[in-house]
């Protein structure tokens, strides 16, 4: 699933394409599920609407329309949104289209139809932005801020990296590399790290987000960006889905255990448990 750089590697890409253009209407809806509200009141609120903004909050892309109204895209496991001429609606895997003044097309591709586009009013986005957490790359998000969320957790630290209601955007990939960088086991409970873990895994986790979006995001299957352009920080993972190979710090296999049913991967050596 597409995380924080990927979503953010996203908007900037589309931002270019889309600001100032004018929604001239639905092109394409071949899978009412992912739509809210339903087609009908879909089509006609979003039909003459300007995009004033192009952006991001947690894992949502956030189009923002004029009159009050924001489109918010979730990509899931497989989709991704491109820019396009009309005829690449008839792609096979193009659920979802909108018209631009330009004669191009926002179209909305996922295979596996687990994408979702929400017309949200203000109430609307304003309760999206209440279920997230602080965005860990904003400039009010401290080291003081984790460890207050922290406090008294004692699910596994890399169980609380990935909810989106503790920090904003991380998942599986992103949290795995922090606890690396950071040299933090994932099994660790999030209450008892130290002052000086949380301060190094706040570092981290800034670091390893900004890599990435200087990277593009990482492109492991689906993942492309608003030109269809691959990321490539796949290619410096340091433990993600790297089992067996040696850790690049100690030179140690790295191996892989599940928690939050996702899987983790650590290095046993530089990333010991402390009992």
């Amino acid at each position: 699933m597409p995380e924080l750089p990927e979503v953010e590697t996203v908007a900037r890409s589309l931002a270019p394409q889309l600001l100032g253009r004018t929604i001239v209407g639905l092109a394409k809806l071949d899978w009412p599920r992912m739509l809210t509200p339903p087609l009908s009141e879909f089509a006609t609120l979003v039909a003459g609407r300007r995009i004033e903004a192009v952006g991001r909050r947690a894992k949502w892309l956030l189009l923002t329309l004029d009159a009050g109204w924001t489109l918010a895209i979730h990509l899931r496991m497989s989709g991704h949104l491109l820019v396009a001429e009309p005829a690449a609606v008839d792609a096979p895997h193009v659920h979802f289209a909108l018209d631009l003044d330009n004669g191009r097309r926002l179209i909305f591709d996922d295979q596996r139809k687990f994408g979702r586009v929400h017309l949200l009013d203000s109430t609307g986005l304003l309760a999206l932005d209440a279920a997230h957490g602080p965005e860990p790359l904003a400039d009010d998000f401290t080291p003081a801020i984790l460890a207050e969320r922290l406090r008294n957790r004692q699910a596994p630290i890399k169980a609380l990296l990935l909810d989106q209601r503790l920090i904003a955007g991380l998942g599986n990939i992103y949290a795995n590399e922090a606890l690396w960088l950071a040299g933090i086991h994932p099994l660790t409970p999030g209450g008892a790290l130290t002052l000086d873990q949380i301060a190094a895994l706040y570092h981290a986790i800034r670091l390893v987000l900004a890599e990435a979006i200087a990277n593009q995001g990482s492109s492991l299957r689906n993942y492309r960006d608003g030109y269809g352009r691959r990321g490539n920080y796949q290619e410096h993972f340091n433990v993600y889905d790297r089992v067996g190979k040696p850790c690049p710090r100690c030179q140690t296999a790295i191996e892989r255990i599940v928690i939050a049913q996702r899987s983790t991967f650590f290095c046993p050596s530089c990333q010991g448990l402390v009992q």
